[in-house]
């Protein structure tokens, strides 16, 4: 070991990544109907967003002339999966009533990065001084890139959903919904906020008037 230290971490490395991938295989299942509820489609049919939203960044490169679909796909990616579903991954406190523990954290990220993995259009080369998260999914990226790429034509190739359409549709969802959001606890939040912040709120009310505009809360 004193002669070739990089050995011994190597060494270290195999039975870390042995006891990582029998829990990995524990949890394989949980993980791929995590991934798999997300770019899945229930009835063939993508949800309205969804579609929407899609459809919306089609009409852009349409306008752009932007052909390639690569640039489609990177726009796609970077707007739901990456900054929202990883958000709540990685933050599942943000949804749930729970702690996340350091513990937590680190089991998280990992199956985070396998998820972004599985978005990305680069080819990752892997040797023996790859990081371990990355080891772990190796086998399982292939796969999920092209249900990805699948999940992404069968939402292209939806029929298309009308302003009308859309806009019943969100009324719909508020209407579910509108028994569940708490006026006063909204209100506390906002007073915490401006007591917090008073300074600079005043501050901005008067500049903003003194240019003629109308500052909301």
């Amino acid at each position: 070991q004193r002669k070739n230290p990089e050995r011994k971490k190597l060494k270290l490395k195999e039975v870390h990544l042995t006891k990582l991938l029998s829990t990995k295989v524990a949890v394989h299942s949980y993980v791929e109907n995590l991934f798999r509820s997300i770019w899945g489609m229930p009835n063939c049919r993508a949800p309205h967003a969804v579609k929407y939203f899609f459809d919306f960044l089609d009409a852009q490169a349409d306008n752009m002339k932007i052909t390639d679909p690569d640039v489609l796909h990177i726009w796609k990616t970077n707007s739901l999966p990456l900054r929202f579903w990883v958000n709540i991954m990685k933050n599942p406190q943000f949804v749930f009533d729970m702690e996340k523990s350091p513990n937590l954290d680190g089991c998280l990220n990992v199956i985070a990065q396998a998820f972004m993995d599985s978005f990305s259009l680069s080819e990752i080369q892997l040797g023996k001084y790859a990081p371990t998260n990355k080891l772990l999914y190796a086998k399982d990226i292939p796969k999920f890139k092209q249900e990805v790429k699948a999940y992404y034509k069968q939402v292209r190739e939806q029929p298309p959903i009308t302003v009308s359409e859309f806009k019943g549709f969100l009324q719909e969802e508020s209407k579910k919904h509108e028994s569940e959001f708490n006026d006063a606890a909204a209100l506390k939040e906002i007073y915490k906020f401006i007591e917090r912040y008073f300074t600079e709120v005043s501050y901005l009310h008067v500049h903003t008037h003194t240019h003629r505009c109308i500052f909301f809360f």
